[in-house]
């Protein structure tokens, strides 16, 4: 059981930076990144993902060009930079990993291991 705890969230305007962070309990060897799931949402929808090795990264359209997905295999870790941030990118975000595939794309339905969600509120 591999257990991710997530960092990072919080209160900032349109325009703004964050960073999340994600912290694993153990290896990950297949994709991981960040699913998240507005207040109206009933699902939640991909955002990024990373491999192990950090060599194939995926962005969701909506996100491509503002954020910015990195690993560090030494920390177990992987981060969510998020710069121009706006009002539309509310949500709680969630870390999820597939532990051994690679295969891309695939849906919330796919992910073996997920964190408990850090909020991200961006006011206009």
């Amino acid at each position: 059981q591999v257990q991710l705890v997530e960092s990072g969230g919080g209160l900032v305007q349109a325009g703004d930076s964050l960073r999340l962070s994600c912290a694993a309990s153990g290896r990950i060897f297949g994709r991981w990144g960040w699913f998240r799931q507005a207040p109206e949402k009933h699902e939640r929808e991909f955002v990024a993902d990373i491999t192990n090795a950090g060599s194939s990264t995926n962005y969701a359209d909506y996100v491509k060009g503002r954020f910015t997905i990195s690993r560090d295999n030494a920390k177990n870790t992987v981060y969510l930079q998020m710069n121009s941030l706006k009002p539309e990118d509310t949500a709680v975000y969630y870390c999820a990993a597939r532990l051994w595939s690679r295969t891309y794309p695939y849906t919330e339905n796919d992910i073996d291991y997920w964190g408990k969600g850090t909020l991200v509120t961006v006011s206009s």
